[in-house]
Parts: C-alpha cells; structure tokens; sequence
C-alpha cells in the first residue's frame, strides 16, 4: 500500500493539473467480478454504437433507408447533428477518407447506482489518459504498463514507426502535463512522440509537419468547436482527406455530441438501433444510458393538435410545450440539463444544472437559456433522467495522512482502446479505469478539491 506522502510527493512531481488539487487514498478502488465483466460488455456495446451511429448519420444524411430490410427514413437525424456546425465541418466528416473511423480511445462516465452503471456521457476525446495510466503504475494496478502502449496502438492503428504528434489546444492546457508524461513513458520505449499545440504544425500539400519532420499521426486533443483557435483547421481538413495526415480522432462531430444519446432513446429509430446494434448490445445500451431528450424549441405555429413534445412528463402525462416543464415541480425535475457539444461549455460540467438541486425559478432560466441557444446559436442542450449514484464507503487519508473510512459517491471512467488485431480487425481494450469518489452531498461527481481520484483495481 504507498503512503500518503510517497502519492503526494509523486503527484506533485507530476505537475497533473496545475494549480489543482484533490484528496488521496490508500487503496485502489476496488469493482466487484460482476461489475469489471459488465465493463468488458460496455466497452463491446460502445464500439457497436459508435459504428451504427455513423451508419445512422450518413444514410440521414443522403436520405436513405436506415434498414436493411425494411423503409425507415430520417433526414431530420443529420439536420439535427449537422446544426451549428461549420459547412466545411459538415462536408469533412462524411469525406470518403474517413469512412469508418472510429474515435481510437473511448471513455464512458459510470455512476454507480444501487442498480448497477447509469452511463451519462461518452467522451471520444477524454482527458484522464495519461493520469490513469501514472496511478496504475503508482498503485500496482494490474498490468500497470499496458495503458500507455495501448494508447500508442490505437492512435497508430497498429502501424510500426509512425510519428505522433499530440496536439493540446490552450482550451484543453489542463491536461498538457499528463500527455507530455504519457509521451514520455511512451519515448522510453522507442516511441517517436511528441506533445505541441495545433499551431505549432507547418501543413503544406506534402503533409503535416512538426519541427522540420513529416507527422504521421496528429492526435487531437482539442474539441471541434475550438477548430477557429486553430490557424490551419481548412489545410489540416485537405491533409486528412488526401490521406497526407491522420488525424485521430476523427473530426466528425456527430462522434461527439451528447445528442446522440437522445437519438439513441428515440422510439422512431428503435427498429434502426435493434437491427444495427443487435439485441444484446442494445439491451445493455438501453438499461445503462438514463433517458435522454434533446432540447428543441417548438415550430413557429406550434405542435399539430394530436401532437405532444418527446421531452419528459409532468404529472406522468406527455407534454405540447417546454413551459410546462419550466414550472414542473420538484418531483417531475429529476433530470440533469446541459449542452450537448459543439459548445465552449459542454465540457467539465459547466452547462449543468440538476432540476432537483435549483428553485423552480433558476430551473425555469436554464431551461429558457438552452432554448434560447438552440434558436440563436442552433447550439443544443439534452435532458437526461437523474439517476442519484449509491453511497459508497472507501478510505482515505485525512489532513494529517492517516488512512480513515469515508462515505461517498462513485463515478467510474473505464478507458476502452480501439486496437486492431493481427486480422485488421478492431477490437476493444479495457486499459484502465479512473475512480472519482465525491462527499455524499455532491449532486454533480466530477473532479474537484474535496473528491479523490484513484485508479480501479482491474
């Protein structure tokens, strides 16, 4: 078990976060057989989304029968994804050079509730990699060693002698620290990888190039609608179309947004996701993703008279208009709002508002103001169903180092690796997996000073 100082000191040595601090624990988390098999189905189940998700998008997108068997068209599904982005954003990710690809790490937030994993988010551009990976190793968690060289596996997709460059935006700067230690390990090893920011990259018709040497692969760690903080985004969208440059993830917004999570508990498009996810895979989707709406402002003229809202109810009857929820009362305001991606505030819980935890006036605001930027901004908010995680207990260490029991919340993020096998197929690799252990009071479990952040034991 590493004490207190010897984690303290190697945190800090790290420089994880600047200027950010968290509590410590002893132990890592520790999951129960049950709950690290489920994990090994939700990484399956998520790389089967992602994969239906583009088929959903581009057969949208060109009008086209979402079934194989059967007539089911959707144009509005790419209108919806398609809202707010840039043109040459919307043409570049159907481009036929990134047919396919998939985000190359995947990071779902888990709470864990009384009934087992309630999924909130999936992030195809997660930060946390190269913090993981350093508390697996500080924690003796498993094959400590495995995440940083899955990581270079699946952001190369397996090809030998490929140059990296991880490109950190100013938006993303908090996690510079832990990509240039994960970089780092990786250089040990043989790795020809480097950390810049996206401006510091020369693109010309020949390829993407960092320091005078030709990039094989630009891991992107910025959000998409930080591309106008990046001098280069047309040259780098040719460079990735002509196959000069891959750029990983891929710049394809409909991979990003949580809206994707409301098409997913559409019930018109429950025939598309039973056909294409099969039944297994989205049984699990279904039982672990809470219901998810997408926050869309009515027609001019209103809704036709037979017609109500697909939002939650009130009073357990269906609603024509989003001023009904505004004035729900507590009971019908378990549900979390935020804004679903393309957005400077869709990330680290900085849209969120949970209905339960404001007065009825602040909920009526939010829920205007996500209105509001869906009509000026075509920039969406989703509803979620809140689903409170279950208290937990798990030691950490007080202010003076001793390890003491404490009671709290749990969120897991589980990091699945896309990594093709010696057949060029893609497989899915729980690499690891970051425990966020919050006071009991917290309604929103992320990362913050009074929480602790500590590997899973696998």
């Amino acid at each position: 078990m590493p004490d207190f100082c010897s984690i303290k000191n190697a945190l800090e040595s790290g420089g994880f976060f600047a200027k950010k601090t968290w509590k410590i624990s002893p132990d890592a988390y520790r999951l129960s057989p049950e709950e690290i098999a489920e994990l090994e189905n939700i990484g399956t189940a998520a790389i089967a989304f992602y994969r239906a998700l583009e088929k959903l998008y581009l057969a949208s997108a060109e009008n086209r029968s979402l079934l194989r068997n059967g007539k089911l068209f959707a144009p509005w599904v790419s209108e919806i994804l398609n809202r707010g982005k840039p043109p040459r954003l919307v043409a570049h990710q159907s481009a036929r050079a990134l047919a396919g690809t998939l985000p190359p790490v995947i990071r779902p937030d888990l709470l864990v509730c009384e009934d087992g994993f309630a999924l909130t988010e999936l992030d195809s551009v997660p930060g946390g990699i190269g913090l993981t990976a350093f508390l697996n190793r500080l924690y003796a968690c498993g094959n400590a060693d495995a995440m940083p060289q899955l990581f270079l596996d699946a952001v190369t997709r397996g090809a030998a002698r490929s140059r990296v460059a991880i490109a950190v935006s100013d938006e993303a700067d908090d996690y510079r620290a832990e990509f240039e230690q994960l970089a780092e390990t990786l250089r040990a090893q043989g790795a020809e990888i480097s950390v810049c920011h996206p401006n510091e990259t020369e693109i010309s018709e020949n390829g993407v190039f960092l320091r005078g040497k030709k990039i094989d692969v630009l891991y992107r760690f910025f959000e998409l609608f930080d591309l106008g903080n990046v001098n280069a985004a047309n040259a780098l969208f040719t460079a990735a179309e002509r196959g000069n440059v891959v750029v990983t993830p891929p710049m394809r917004p409909f991979q990003e947004e949580k809206s994707a999570l409301a098409l997913l508990h559409h019930p018109t498009l429950f025939p598309f996701w039973t056909e294409t996810l099969g039944e297994k895979n989205f049984s699990l989707i279904k039982k672990i993703v809470p219901e998810t709406w997408l926050v869309e402002p009515l027609p001019e003229h209103g809704l036709p008279a037979c017609a109500v809202l697909h939002a939650p109810t009130v009073g357990g009857r269906a609603i024509r208009n989003w001023s009904e929820l505004a004035a729900a009362g507590r009971r019908d305001r378990e549900l979390v709002l935020k804004a679903s991606g393309f957005d400077e505030t869709a990330w680290g819980a900085r849209s969120v508002t949970v209905g339960t935890d404001v007065s009825q006036r602040d909920w009526a605001l939010a829920l205007e103001n996500a209105l509001n930027r869906a009509r000026e901004r075509n920039s969406f908010y989703v509803l979620q169903r809140f689903h409170k995680p279950a208290k937990k207990e798990f030691r950490i260490f007080d202010a003076e180092g001793n390890a003491v029991p404490a009671f709290g919340r749990v969120r897991i993020c589980p990091y699945y690796f896309v990594v093709r096998d010696e057949f060029s197929r893609e497989r899915v690799h729980l690499g690891g997996a970051l425990c966020t252990f919050c006071p009991p009071d917290k309604k929103i479990i992320h990362g913050m000073s009074d929480a602790v952040l500590a590997p899973c034991a696998l």
